[in-house]
């Protein structure tokens, strides 16, 4: 059965909302329940959450300071709504399509209102657990929050023999639902939805 536009948008905008709140849901979890840098096995130690913050991109990337990164984030998500808004409109691309485009957008919203408002909000995580603070009282300022990510994964660490990589971690990066939404949707693009890029 073919969806409706009224239905497959309500699908496509749910989505986005919901990914959101869940990623702030669970980042304002670990950051009022646990100290910077605290670690929790779920399943061994291959699988755990640990609190950490960053100032950057997706799995803690940083480039040319945190005023501009903010507010090329702004730019980027704004452009991205308005491009997912147009194709919503056009109705010419499949749902899976604008499903990765909506959660692009829902991953860059999430680490957005990090760097826009924990800073604010937020006493500091270093060395005790962080609580809300009344506006303005909190451990940084306007755009200049940190992000918070949590999940961690080092499934394996390479032999020492084997070259450029021996004794490094399989995959070391601390990542969040955001992140998570950003990669997993620019794969699914790529693999699924290259002809309908930008199109």
């Amino acid at each position: 059965m073919e969806l409706t536009v009224k239905k497959r948008n309500w699908i496509v905008l749910s989505s986005l909302t919901l990914a959101v709140v869940i990623d702030q849901v669970i980042k304002i979890i670990v950051k009022t329940s646990m100290t910077l840098g605290e670690s929790i096995s779920v399943f061994g130690d291959w699988c755990q959450i640990k609190f950490i913050e960053n100032n950057g991109m997706a799995f803690g990337m940083e480039f040319l300071g945190k005023t501009f990164l903010t507010s090329f984030r702004i730019i980027a998500v704004s452009l991205l709504g308005y491009y997912l808004y147009k194709i919503l409109k056009a109705n010419k691309h499949p749902l899976g399509y604008m499903l990765c485009i909506a959660f692009i957008l829902a991953g860059a919203l999430g680490n957005i209102f990090d760097c826009l408002f924990y800073g604010e909000i937020f006493s500091s995580s270093h060395g005790a657990v962080a609580e809300f603070v009344p506006w303005g009282e909190g451990y940084s300022s306007f755009m200049h929050g940190e992000v918070v990510d949590m999940f961690y994964f080092p499934l394996f660490t390479w032999p020492d023999w084997v070259p450029f990589v021996g004794g490094d971690i399989f995959f070391s990066p601390v990542f969040n639902i955001a992140d998570a939404c950003i990669s997993c949707a620019i794969v699914a693009l790529l693999i699924f939805y290259r002809r309908f890029l930008l199109s």
